[in-house]
């Protein structure tokens, strides 16, 4: 090696001297603990660590008979404790597609070249993403509140009956839609990033498709989605893993009691309960090392699926 070369290598280890000092102290080291805690049984008692025991598959065999984690479909509905992995799953699936095409939605009117004041617009819809995400679960929660926040009190005012004000984040029927709404608040971040999308398709090939004829769905659909399905699905699977992650919401809003009726015992404020709140370490690593891995299957799930319907410049369609 030269010794130019080296001093180039020397340079770059440097420079990525604090990003692999992070990887090893926040990420590698852990997920080897973990694992590592998974086989044992170790817990904390009075801030005193348990002398560790190697179980083998004990803790994994304790996972799938568990109630609360609900990691067997066979006993998702004959259980009478509600499945944590179930309610992820079920939430998963409401909020998935607003968060994918609410900012879609947005994107597409931001790009309208006929809308006025553009950069307003769009500097309102992204500030919201900036405000630390804490703050704004609490902001949402005190505006949410059944007694005290101002749209229930702005609901009465119009005149909405008290007996049928929603309750919100205390109501099982109505959890989830507030959750949601939640957030709808920080989809700047998807909407600016469809948008860059958007504004990267040729306008060629807009006006080739107005001379052949095609209305706005074809258009749509042969040449917008096919051009910004790179960014959909950059969206879609940072969604999928933040959905099923999901747990400061419920943490923050609920104080993560489960309430109400255990709605909002999402899988990974279980794995947070079980770490911090009963401190079994060693089931906490299991089930976080399930989580993983149902998150690694997901994310090859999605990869290959994006070879049927996400196109890259420079490829033919199929």
């Amino acid at each position: 090696m030269q010794p130019l070369s080296r001093r180039e290598m020397r340079n770059g280890l440097l420079f990525l001297s604090p990003w692999l000092f992070g990887f090893l102290a926040f990420t590698l080291i852990p997920m080897v603990a973990t694992l590592i805690f998974s086989f044992l049984n170790l817990s904390i008692t009075d801030g005193i660590f348990s002398t560790p025991k190697f179980v083998g598959f004990e803790n994994y065999r304790q996972l799938w008979i568990d109630p609360q984690a609900g990691i067997n479909p066979l006993k998702w509905f004959a259980s009478k404790t509600p499945s944590s992995l179930l309610i992820t799953i079920k939430f998963a699936l409401i909020a998935l597609p607003v968060g994918i095409f609410f900012p879609l939605g947005l994107a597409l009117l931001m790009n309208n070249k006929y809308l006025k004041g553009q950069f307003i617009f769009r500097s309102l819809f992204y500030m919201p993403y900036i405000v630390p995400f804490v703050a704004s679960v609490f902001l949402w929660g005190g505006m949410l509140n059944t007694e005290t926040g101002w749209i229930n009190r702005f609901l009465l005012y119009i005149g909405v009956a008290k007996e049928s004000l929603p309750q919100w984040a205390n109501d099982v029927n109505w959890v989830y839609p507030t959750y949601v709404i939640m957030g709808i608040w920080g989809v700047g971040n998807a909407m600016l990033i469809m948008l860059a999308g958007l504004q990267g398709v040729p306008t060629e090939l807009y006006d080739a498709a107005k001379v052949d004829g095609a209305n706005s769905w074809k258009t749509f659909w042969n040449i917008t989605f096919p051009m910004i399905s790179p960014v959909i699905f950059y969206n879609l699977t940072l969604n999928i893993i933040g959905l099923f992650q999901y747990f400061l919401v419920p943490l923050v809003v609920n104080n993560g009691t489960g309430r109400p009726g255990g709605a909002t015992m999402f899988y990974n404020l279980y794995l947070y309960k079980t770490f911090f709140t009963y401190q079994n370490m060693s089931y906490g690593s299991t089930l976080a090392w399930f989580l993983f891995l149902v998150i690694l299957l997901i994310t090859i799930l999605l990869f290959w699926s994006a070879k049927y319907w996400v196109y890259y410049a420079g490829e033919a369609r199929s």
